[in-house]
């Protein structure tokens, strides 16, 4: 595997076994949009929801929102769970087999679909992430030291009292993780210039339950409660600080959220317009 990066950081080329793999630059995407966009995350209040009534606006699917394709016309999606590829594999199908979706994935991922499905079936658009402590072939940053590493960039806000946590303003250079992949697709969104992002299904509070595309036969397991107190809650409450900042209003769809009020304002679904 060979990789060229601007000097942004971000990768620009990548050869996989030999073959020149087709990627979309990231820096093709800066502040290329405004306005709103909705965020489908995989929370079980999503079956509550009757997206024939939500206002048009682009959409960002995450795992397995792709699960609403029969609703929802998906533009970008993120992908940065391996275990989900290994597991939902016929859903990471239908996402590369859609010429309209933009898919945001680590260079792990870009191999795993390729290894199942070889280059030629990639007909999404392919844009490579990295997390900023893992960046392939650079020096690993555990996240105790981010606040080392990254106190002077000036595209990295660091959160104030929690040094290991931190929000990339500028996701060439990394994304920086809180635990759940939301958390990538709030850096993605703001940094495509998006100026309101509403996030469905985004509970954090109901861990046990199947996601609304699983059922209790078939469920992945899940691990956020774990987090949530000492990561994931701090870290939105850190990237809400940060987004009203940039002018980034975040509203969060999930009336029954464990997210309080005070860091993404709740909305009821059908009060959209």
């Amino acid at each position: 595997m060979k990789i060229a990066r601007a000097p942004s950081g971000e990768i620009t080329s990548l050869r996989y076994r030999g073959e020149s793999v087709k990627i979309q630059k990231i820096s093709s995407l800066q502040q290329r949009h405004t306005g709103n966009i909705l965020i489908t995350a995989t929370g079980p209040s999503i079956n509550d929801m009757d997206f024939s009534r939500f206002p048009a606006m682009p959409v960002m699917g995450v795992n397995g929102a792709y699960a609403l394709r029969d609703k929802i016309n998906f533009q970008f999606y993120v992908i940065v769970d391996m275990t989900f590829i290994d597991k939902k594999i016929e859903m990471v199908q239908g996402v590369i087999s859609d010429p309209a979706i933009t898919l945001f994935t680590t260079l792990h991922g870009v191999v795993k679909i390729i290894n199942a499905f070889t280059t030629l079936k990639i007909q999404c658009k392919v844009v490579i992430i990295e997390d900023a402590c893992y960046k392939i072939y650079e020096r690993k940053v555990i996240p105790v030291q981010i606040l080392d590493t990254y106190r002077n960039a000036k595209d990295v806000s660091i959160c104030p009292g929690h040094k290991h946590i931190a929000f990339s303003n500028d996701i060439r250079s990394g994304i920086f993780d809180a635990g759940t992949v939301v958390y990538w697709a709030l850096q993605i969104a703001a940094f495509m210039g998006f100026q309101t992002v509403y996030i469905a299904g985004l509970d954090m509070n109901n861990f046990t339950q199947p996601r609304f595309y699983e059922n209790e036969t078939n469920k992945l397991p899940c691990f956020l409660d774990e987090k949530f107190a000492s990561l994931i809650e701090p870290a939105f409450r850190h990237a809400s600080i940060v987004l009203k900042k940039k002018g980034v209003t975040v509203k969060n769809l999930s009336k029954h959220s464990a997210l309080g009020n005070d860091i993404f304002e709740k909305v009821d679904f059908y009060d959209v317009h």
